[in-house]
């Protein structure tokens, strides 16, 4: 991995400079390497919006903010790994769908797609060439028993009614669209995803945002995040229900300062009118620095989101079913889908069960894991799979919100100006540009508005109110 430091710019003629810098690079050197090579400049003491994490989140939250807001909005986002080289974004499958239980997370993804298709357009930059996020449409296939056929069926009138291109699947069905598939009495149905579900290039998105938020005036810094300050707002404070029905009053306050510490550890420092908590796996840690999981009252509430560490294999499959392949997701949690970029070859997964979650400390990969809990399942779907090999393999983190696996939206209720977005468990990538849209509009406006997502406030974090969604993979 490339040692990336991205030294921002302050001005647009420092923009034009470094454009200019970069092309003399030459095409044969790498966005990475373009990027380090530019010159640093003043560092900013004072922002209106602060954004920890510059992942695919953050950088679409820094996006959609400076679309909107444009220079009269000033953007800096944090990020601790200015490599990305742990971050869940560039290491995740990068699989999108609309099949979900909730439905506000259809509409998430359904949004996700259609930023997808149009991201060339959406993220352009004068004079570079435009993002290619290779959206491949080959669909999502699950499959359900005969117990999970009720579920399955609910689900499916849900996401049609919400306008998803779904569909279902009797066995005589599947048999003919999937004739690589075995079955026997314990697969009811499915249902497939025939347009917008898929998977796409996480990078190309990833710094297609972070390139246009940047062109736009968003800066970016390479540092840690190492403290918080506050300040007072009320007396009176926020009234609150907690988990055990007990009603607290927390008086409410503001950040207004955050500490950093760069890698070569010198620390600084910015104030900010509103922060924005993106830091996916990390963002627990944030909200520890606020207080939150140590206070008393509604500051004995934690962000419930710590980082669980997930499995990928690649596996050469030579009588594998590649051509027209969607993205398999049996009933039993193992996953497949064909590396498009590689014939022949499958990416492989399946989440653990609770009591088998791996140490999440590092990203060492168990590869027994695969041997005893994937590989049989894929072979009992596909005999193809018999004689495959894995190739190659790597691990990543999900955020994952321990109440419920789902996406907290919202401005905390004590922390007026700190809008929480993390959580998503998993689906980040796909959900990062309606979930970065609906972070302008708390911003800006308030409140989420063009998909209303105020079932995903911190209020259930407080309740213990768990909103599930039940097609976790």
């Amino acid at each position: 991995m490339l040692s990336f430091y991205h030294y921002y710019p302050s001005t647009l003629q420092m923009l034009r400079t470094q454009v200019s810098l970069l092309r003399r690079a030459g095409p044969g050197v790498s966005v990475l390497r373009r990027l380090a090579s530019a010159s640093p400049c003043a560092w900013p003491r004072s922002c209106d919006v602060l954004v920890v994490g510059g992942g695919a989140v953050g950088s679409s939250s820094a996006y959609h903010l400076k679309q909107r807001a444009g220079r009269d909005l000033s953007v800096v986002v944090l990020e601790q790994d200015p490599t990305y080289e742990r971050a869940s974004t560039v290491l995740s499958l990068s699989n999108i769908r609309q099949q979900f239980s909730v439905a506000e997370n259809t509409l998430l993804s359904m949004y996700g797609v259609t930023f997808l298709r149009r991201a060339s357009e959406l993220l352009a930059v004068e004079g570079q060439d435009p993002p290619d996020v290779s959206f491949f449409p080959r669909g999502y296939l699950f499959v359900a028993t005969p117990e999970g056929l009720h579920q399955m069926e609910e689900n499916y009138k849900q996401q049609t009614s919400l306008g998803a291109e779904v569909a279902w699947l009797w066995p005589e069905q599947l048999r003919q669209w999937y004739p690589w598939l075995t079955f026997g009495e314990n697969i009811a149905a499915g249902v497939v995803g025939t347009n917008n579900e898929g998977w796409f290039d996480p990078w190309s998105l990833l710094l297609g945002m972070r390139r246009k938020a940047e062109s736009l005036g968003a800066v970016y810094l390479p540092a840690k995040l190492t403290g918080l300050e506050y300040q007072q707002e009320s007396n009176e404070g926020h009234r609150a229900t907690t988990d055990g029905d007990q009603t607290t009053t927390t008086p409410t306050r503001s950040l207004t300062t955050a500490q950093m510490r760069l890698r070569n550890g010198e620390e600084r420092e910015i104030s900010f009118s509103k922060l924005v908590v993106a830091a996916g796996a990390w963002s627990g840690e944030v909200g520890r620095l606020a207080g939150l999981g140590t206070g008393e009252g509604i500051l004995a509430s934690p962000i419930p989101v710590e980082p669980r560490k997930r499995f990928v294999y690649t596996a050469h499959a030579p009588e594998g079913p590649w051509e027209g392949c969607p993205v398999y997701n049996d009933y039993t949690g193992m996953y497949f889908r064909p590396d498009s970029s590689n014939p022949q070859h499958f990416f492989c997964a399946r989440s653990p069960l609770e009591e088998e979650e791996p140490d999440a400390s590092d990203l060492s990969v168990d590869h027994s894991f695969f041997d005893t809990h994937i590989w049989p399942l894929m072979v009992e779907r596909c005999p193809a799979f018999g004689n495959l090999k894995v190739k190659s393999s790597w691990a990543g983190y999900y955020d994952y919100n321990t109440l419920d696996q789902n996406l907290i939206l919202g401005f905390h209720p004590v922390y007026t100006n700190m809008c929480i977005a993390t959580g998503l468990s998993g689906h980040g990538i796909q959900q990062s540009p309606a979930v970065g849209r609906a972070v302008m509009e708390c911003v800006v406006d308030g409140r989420s508005h063009s998909i209303n997502l105020d079932r995903f406030g911190f209020g259930r974090i407080l309740t213990r109110q768990p909103l599930k969604e039940k097609m976790v993979m």
